[in-house]
């Protein structure tokens, strides 16, 4: 697939980047790069691989789906350091 210039400049108007016009012929170019390259990446069989979290083999923790205990406001709020009519105490943040 091939970028033109017309679609450069509408892709650059979508993307409120200010680009000018004597430079829209390579933002065109370096899109159709990208592109290209995208297509090249969906022409490798990836069938069989499952998708990595790192680069170094890691399971990431799981727990179990359960649904559990609710309405313990007390216990919750026990650590808070302020705590307020059954809610977290916070500084105000905005002026």
């Amino acid at each position: 697939m091939s970028i033109d210039t017309a679609t450069a400049r509408k892709v650059a108007h979508l993307a409120r980047i200010a680009v000018r016009e004597e430079e829209l012929p390579g933002l065109a170019r370096e899109l159709s790069g990208i592109l290209s390259f995208m297509e090249q990446l969906n022409e490798v069989d990836v069938t069989g691989v499952e998708p990595m979290v790192s680069v170094t083999p890691m399971r990431l923790k799981r727990r179990a789906d359960v649904v559990t205990d609710g309405n313990m406001p007390e216990k919750i709020l026990s650590n808070a350091p302020d705590a307020r009519e059954g809610f977290f105490a916070v500084p105000k943040v905005v002026e």
